[in-house]
């Protein structure tokens, strides 16, 4: 049984994941709202910023020069700007790995089998934990702490478990809503092609659907990175700049630290 959900992962790694590696990594909790920015340690807010130009820290006001208010501006523009898209990416990522598994297990076994329901439920499980993760409601947004690729891992856990999980019948079963691959009639070269067409198939259903939404997902997730970069030196430039936020690093990434 292992081999099949081997199968299916493969071609979401084929075909979803890029082969790409943002070093970028958030120690804190964000909750962005229209007007407000929230740095959030374990449910607790450390720090925020209001309407851009307002900084409160542990529960005090902080008084700001007119270049502190500047740097502090820039930072909360650029959280505004990105949080919100990567909530959004984060939500499109997860619903394309489930399109691709569904469109290989549809080619294989099709919708009428008794483990497709079974896998749908397992797939809808795992894009609930992912939303545990990446909160919209309204114009709230929340981005918990992580690296920007758990998700991608989260992903592939949940997806390895639930595949497997979803397709605990006997091989036999699965192989026969495979086109009656095990009918006695049909012989081994018979079976072995009909198979072969099928995966044939899949492929290029996905590399005609799938395959141009990852490419843009790619783009994306690249841009996002960079922002998230670009982010990162401001922010150091305000905690040099404001000693109350010094021991606050939110943003943590490979190329924007210089030390």
């Amino acid at each position: 049984m292992r081999f099949l959900w081997l199968f299916f992962l493969g071609f979401y790694a084929a075909n979803v994941k890029a082969d790409y590696k943002c070093d970028v990594e958030l120690n804190y909790g964000l909750v962005v709202t229209n007007d407000q920015i929230r740095i959030i340690d374990n449910s607790r807010t450390v720090y925020q910023i209001n309407n851009d130009d307002q900084l409160i820290v542990q529960g005090q006001w902080i008084s700001l020069s007119v270049q502190q208010q500047a740097e502090l501006k820039e930072l909360a523009d650029g959280v505004h700007h990105v949080v919100p898209k990567m909530i959004l990416l984060a939500s499109e990522g997860v619903e394309l790995a489930i399109e691709t598994v569904e469109h290989v297990y549809i080619g294989l076994v099709g919708e009428e089998h008794e483990s497709y329901e079974k896998l749908r439920s397992s797939l809808a499980r795992v894009q609930a934990r992912v939303k545990e993760k990446f909160i919209h409601a309204g114009s709230n947004f929340y981005m918990g702490p992580g690296t920007l690729e758990n998700v991608d891992d989260l992903v592939d856990r949940e997806l390895e478990a639930q595949i497997e999980e979803a397709m605990n019948t006997s091989l036999g079963g699965i192989l026969s809503a495979i086109g009656g691959l095990v009918s006695e009639s049909t012989s081994t070269e018979e079976k072995i092609a009909k198979l072969a067409e099928k995966i044939d198939n899949i492929g290029n259903t996905v590399d005609a659907v799938i395959s141009p939404k990852s490419q843009t997902l790619q783009q994306k997730a690249h841009w996002f990175c960079n922002e998230f970069k670009r982010l990162d030196r401001v922010e150091d430039r305000l905690r040099r700049d404001i000693p109350q936020l010094t021991k606050y690093d939110v943003v943590t990434s490979e190329q924007g630290h210089s030390h």
